[in-house]
């Protein structure tokens, strides 16, 4: 299942994405008699993912007596006209993991990491497909990275790596845009990594079962059309897995937690110096996974 989020009257809905377009489910749950509870659950995306064993088996119910009955059609959205939302709008933790990729250590002339590197970002930094990021004057090498980004979905607490996939709802593209002048300032990578909209995520957030393996999925990063990384997720260091059992062994992961998987090789500040290009006002960055479509952004 592929979930969005789309400004609808000064308000985001949760749609979901069909062949024949979008299906706007705040609307249609909110009209629903067979899931009387379908309104409460898909009035947020944080509602919908903290009760996730009750709300997909709703929504699939929901769509399906609407094809079977006609009511489909005036609940569907062209996508696109769609004014979109973060596919997270509100998440709770936002967690990353540095230099995850084996190449992206090598380019950047970095050890393997003897356990993961964590750190985060704040909620300022959530943005949306197609939107619009600002380059701050402050900064001056503003890097892309194209990363998996992992949406919990259930309470997590010191789970095995076994069990670890379990406690997923989803996965979405993320950019985990990086102001290198700032983050290299200090030992301490945080403001290079915390300005407003410095975290794109979207278009969707596709559900765990409609992904499968998270950890050989295609990735690449695409800047005014021309290919600027391409990986697999297979070349991670620490996988989603693993990512997930250490964190929850130091802290409790919590429904709409989202973290940040690390990006593979191809970023600018990997490049030797005179070969390096950061972003400016009117690029283009595209951020492409297997089965999660495109996240696009413009800078300015």
């Amino acid at each position: 299942m592929k979930l969005l989020t789309m400004k609808v009257d000064g308000r985001l809905h949760i749609g979901m994405k069909l062949e024949k377009g979008v299906v706007d489910l705040t609307a249609a749950g909110a009209q629903s008699t067979d899931a009387p509870d379908l309104g409460d659950m898909t009035s947020s995306m944080r509602s919908l993912i903290g009760s996730m064993e009750r709300s997909l088996p709703s929504i699939r119910q929901r769509a399906e007596t609407l094809e079977k009955e006609g009511g489909l059609e005036r609940y569907l959205v062209d996508e696109e006209q769609i004014e979109w939302g973060p596919c997270i709008p509100e998440p709770g933790k936002i967690i990353c993991v540095g230099l995850n990729y084996r190449k992206h250590a090598e380019e950047t002339n970095s050890p393997i990491p003897e356990s993961p590197i964590l750190f985060n970002k704040f909620s300022n930094t959530i943005t949306a497909h197609q939107s619009t990021v600002a380059i701050p004057p402050v900064a001056e090498k503003v890097d892309y990275e194209a990363e998996l980004a992992i949406v919990i979905g259930r309470k997590a607490a010191s789970v095995s790596r076994e069990e670890a996939l379990d406690y997923v709802f989803g996965y979405c593209n993320a950019n985990d845009l990086s102001a290198r002048d700032l983050q290299l300032r200090t030992s301490q990578w945080l403001l290079g990594k915390t300005c407003d909209d410095f975290c794109p995520i979207g278009p969707y957030l596709v559900t765990s079962d409609e992904v499968g393996n998270p950890n050989m999925l295609d990735i690449a990063c695409y800047v005014n059309g021309e290919l600027r990384q391409h990986s697999n997720t297979s070349d991670m260091i620490y996988h989603c897995d693993e990512i997930i059992s250490y964190v929850s062994r130091h802290m409790t992961l919590e429904p709409g937690d989202v973290i940040l998987t690390g990006t593979p090789e191809g970023v600018v500040m990997g490049y030797p110096p005179e070969k390096q290009m950061y972003l400016k006002a009117g690029d283009t960055v595209e951020i492409e996974i297997e089965k999660l479509g495109t996240l696009r952004n413009i800078m300015a």
